[in-house]
């Protein structure tokens, strides 16, 4: 006969494996990994919550900023330093790829090609330049008021299961790479990864129609990201995925501004 409390201590250990394994893949945290991470596939629950632990970093370190007396940019550019530092600059580098490969290839076979240069291109710096500005922007608007550190941490975790999303929304565009070594997420696991992408959402907002807007900004990226990646590749792949991220946290943190409108100083 099964031990009960054996069995939901093995179930524990297997949780925080699979949370170990998806923090050491989407940031450079140096955590000890006894045995090989578990696949993707069933790990996907934990995007969001290692997301929202990456937004809570980088609204920290805007807070000792503000409170460092120093301008509302100044500390919206320290916490997406932060961010950055935090996760490698994974998610940039992944909109770079995405938006040379995109916007340079003109055949399925050349954008995937430019997508696995190293290289940066004009289409990448612009995305970058873009991006990164809106979002400190963003941020700066929030960093005077009380909704800095809900609206970072539900916007990165929002991000992170926007990527999730991806993974089960597309097949592989090709063989090999990251995309293709992920695979498509279990339905369980992807479901665990929406729940709780909204359910941060809203704990986060307290029940504030703000949550809803930020996460209708981050699905409306995230679907871009999808057709877009459906229409000129046939389907996604790590950079897609890590592009999808970046986008869907801006469209999180747009959407949650454009709703919480006058509440913001």
């Amino acid at each position: 006969m099964t031990d009960p409390s054996s069995d939901k201590l093995s179930l524990l250990g297997r949780r925080l494996g699979e949370l170990t394994g998806v923090v050491c893949f989407l940031t450079r945290l140096p955590l000890p990994l006894k045995t090989a991470p578990p696949p993707l596939t069933q790990s996907v629950w934990a995007f969001p919550l290692v997301g929202g632990g990456v937004g809570l970093a980088g609204a920290i370190v805007a807070l000792l900023a503000s409170g460092a007396h120093l301008p509302p940019l100044v500390a919206a550019f320290l916490a997406l330093a932060a961010m950055a530092l935090l996760t490698g600059a994974l998610h940039e580098d992944a909109l770079a790829d995405m938006a040379d490969g995109l916007g340079g290839g003109r055949t399925r076979e050349r954008a995937l090609e430019i997508m696995r240069d190293s290289r940066v291109g004009a289409f990448g710096v612009v995305a970058l330049i873009l991006v990164l500005g809106l979002r400190a922007a963003l941020i700066a608007a929030l960093v005077a008021g009380p909704w800095l550190v809900p609206v970072l941490v539900a916007s990165a975790a929002i991000g992170r299961g926007g990527a999730a999303l991806i993974l089960a929304l597309l097949d592989p565009a090709r063989s090999d790479g990251l995309g293709a070594g992920a695979g498509r997420p279990r339905s369980g696991p992807m479901a665990s990864c929406l729940i709780l992408t909204g359910a941060l959402a809203v704990v986060c907002f307290g029940g504030e129609r703000a949550a809803a807007g930020a996460l209708l900004g981050g699905l409306s990226a995230t679907l871009w990201v999808a057709w877009r990646s459906w229409v000129r590749l046939g389907g996604q792949t790590g950079d897609i995925a890590g592009a999808a991220a970046l986008l869907a946290e801006t469209g999180a943190l747009l959407g949650a501004l454009v709703v919480l409108g006058d509440l913001v100083p």
